[in-house]
């Protein structure tokens, strides 16, 4: 599987000289934005076109763009712009700040080899369904549905997750919903996080 060059797949991103170096290269740690090099209190690794099916990485994309590790303000500079634009239908689960550690993207055609629950499959696939609605900041349609902690705390909510209206909002919009969420969050260790791929399908979180 050919990857990208990290300066081509992340221009806009300052590297921090420190964690290319043969050091670095040797103990297989992915690069870091420089502002990684202070107190970074937010911290996420991203892998934008990787997805995880029972622990092996499955690549969604070819060339693959290579693992980087972003503070928040790096992280939302490089995925808006590709969120914004994705044309599929996602329903988007805010994360507890206190306890997640990952936030992915699964296609619906991937839901079972990624050990979504087969009830919780079910509920979100009813929704991604549902008769588009508009987006609540504008007159666009709404593509993506955006499921706040309030409405369902846990996957396992299934009930919620079927009944609950939700926000729906344009791809613009939903992006923005995402990054305001983020911004909310004073401080977090995110291990694993993707960008959508496909046709529909859920940001879920652990």
């Amino acid at each position: 599987m050919a990857q990208v060059p990290y300066e081509t797949a992340y221009p806009q991103v300052e590297i921090l000289p420190s964690s290319r170096n043969w050091w670095a290269k040797l103990k297989g740690t992915a690069p870091e934005c420089i502002h990684t090099r202070d107190d970074c209190t937010w911290i996420a690794a991203l892998l934008p076109d990787t997805l995880y099916l029972r622990g092996k990485r499955a690549p969604r994309r070819d060339p693959v763009r290579p693992e980087i590790s972003l503070c928040r303000e790096c992280l939302l500079d490089t995925i808006l712009d590709e969120l914004e634009g994705f044309s599929g239908r996602v329903v988007a689960f805010e994360p507890n700040p206190e306890i997640f550690t990952q936030f992915f993207f699964v296609a619906t055609l991937d839901f079972e080899a990624a050990g979504v629950a087969p009830e919780t499959a079910s509920a979100i696939e009813q929704r991604l369904a549902q008769t588009v609605e508009t987006c609540a900041e504008c007159s666009r349609p709404g593509t993506w549905l955006w499921m706040s902690r309030e409405q369902v705390a846990s996957l396992d909510e299934t009930d919620k997750i079927r009944e609950e209206r939700g926000e729906w909002f344009c791809s613009t919009h939903g992006a923005r919903k995402l990054a305001n969420a983020f911004e909310r969050i004073a401080e977090a260790n995110v291990f694993y996080m993707n960008l959508p791929y496909g046709e529909a399908g859920a940001y879920l979180w652990i």
